[in-house]
């Protein structure tokens, strides 16, 4: 598998690199010490339904794929196997998709709870912000702030395009207080390549809301509140998937190789909007938002 992961490092970005040796370094390690051509498909069936007991239909699911794309490669290698790719002939998981969107209290509470002077609470205050993928804040390379805006390129997104997105005052004040000082990354205790520390800081924090009554939640459902709220403030759909980085709906196809540079004012009302609501609501105070109206 070492192999394997290290002859594919030269095609996948890093995050997959990442994601792909945790599924075939640490969940399928029961298989390390037996010889490829003798695994069975029952061993392989085993697997991904011990690991979906621990972590999830999602996971056991992302575990399989990687065996299966790993034996494949290796009968294309010149490896017998007798039965052929077996981790092909195994079922998938039914997964359940997720559509939480949390509400004002859950908003409160989350963001109450991150004002811990950590790194984790500063990436899961800016994630609620901005509605960027965590692999996108927690890897933030001090060379992509700009003036008043972040500035990923298409290396660093799941759909490989550059995104600008605006940082409306709380957010800018979020990171005021990190400083270059020889750093390549924002966040992360060793500079190697930003934080890392996510499931375990996770836990920890759900600890700190277990006593308000918190229902379980995972960190892309803030991605999602960002977008289905700031529709609910007025913002236009297309402007919302321009905040996310996504081109589908109202701009799909031809649509969306429009000038997308043109919505960054746009892009940074939303943004603006948002954020004195969190505020407000996170401070318990009067909300002073006025939602857009929208255009005919």
């Amino acid at each position: 598998m070492r192999q394997y992961l290290e002859t594919k490092a030269r095609d996948w970005r890093p995050n997959s690199l990442r994601e792909h040796r945790r599924y075939l370094l640490v969940y399928a390690r029961p298989l390390h010490t037996t010889p490829i051509n003798t695994v069975s498909q029952h061993s392989i069936a085993v697997l991904p339904d011990s690991v979906a007991k621990k972590a999830g239909d999602v996971t056991s699911n992302r575990l399989r794929s990687s065996l299966e794309a790993f034996v494949g490669w290796a009968i294309r290698q010149g490896v017998r196997l007798p039965e052929g790719n077996v981790v092909s002939y195994t079922g998938k998981r039914k997964e359940t998709s997720r559509d939480r969107v949390l509400s004002d209290g859950d908003l409160k509470a989350i963001w109450t709870a991150c004002n811990d002077g950590t790194d984790y609470g500063a990436c899961v205050r800016l994630l609620l912000l901005t509605g960027q993928r965590k692999e996108e804040i927690g890897a933030l390379r001090f060379a992509e702030l700009r003036d008043g805006h972040i500035e990923l390129p298409g290396s660093r997104t799941k759909n490989k395009r550059p995104h600008i997105v605006p940082l409306s005052a709380p957010a800018a004040a979020i990171l005021a207080p990190f400083r270059m000082v020889g750093r390549t990354y924002v966040f992360g205790r060793n500079d190697t390549a930003g934080f890392r520390g996510w499931a375990a800081s996770k836990r920890r924090l759900d600890r700190r809301l277990s006593k308000n009554c918190i229902s379980p939640w995972v960190l892309h459902d803030l991605r999602r509140t960002a977008a289905t709220r700031m529709a609910e403030l007025g913002v236009q759909p297309h402007i919302v998937e321009a905040v996310l980085n996504h081109v589908s709906g109202a701009k799909a196809g031809v649509a969306g190789i429009y000038n997308r540079a043109a919505y960054d004012k746009e892009k940074r009302a939303a943004l603006d909007l948002w954020a004195e609501h969190v505020l407000a609501v996170a401070e318990g105070r009067t909300t002073t938002v006025v939602p857009m109206k929208r255009g005919a």
